[in-house]
């Protein structure tokens, strides 16, 4: 159990947790139909538990690139990670191709499922996520608060 504070961080939060459970299919944008799941359930506080599947199309922002990049052909699915909120989410998706070459970066619009992407989301019920301008380099990172019981 995790009793101090790492240094160099903000403050931890522990939470309560619900999953939610289901699958895309062949035709659906990933992203799209991500951020529909959070506006529909009202996700304030999500993360991705797994996703497994396959696309068509990948589209994904590179470090430090403005423009996304887009790829055709057939690829595995083989990590989704990030926050989920209908405060604004922050996702990146690794494939890989027929012969195992693996890229990655942040998911935008424009992921088209090929056959399936299997998803479970984890949504931590007493937490909001929100996005905050860090004057570090200017980017909305993560803040994570409480949430108010009424």
């Amino acid at each position: 159990m995790l009793h101090a504070q790492p240094a160099h961080t903000d403050a931890v939060a522990s939470a309560t947790m619900q999953t939610y459970s289901f699958r895309l299919r062949p035709g659906q944008d990933l992203k799209k139909e991500l951020d529909a799941v959070v506006q529909q359930q009202r996700i304030e506080a999500g993360a991705i538990i797994t996703c497994v599947g396959s696309l068509t199309q990948v589209a994904l922002r590179l470090a430090n690139q403005t423009e996304p990049t887009i790829w055709q052909g057939h690829f595995e699915i083989v990590s989704l990670v990030g926050t989920l909120s209908t405060g604004g989410s922050h996702l990146h998706l690794s494939v890989s191709d027929s012969i195992g070459r693996t890229i990655g970066g942040h998911l935008v619009d424009g992921c088209t499922i090929y056959t399936t992407a299997e998803i479970v989301i984890g949504v931590m019920t007493d937490l909001t996520y929100g996005r905050e301008i860090d004057p570090t380099f200017g980017y909305r990172e993560l803040v994570v608060r409480k949430k108010r019981r009424k």
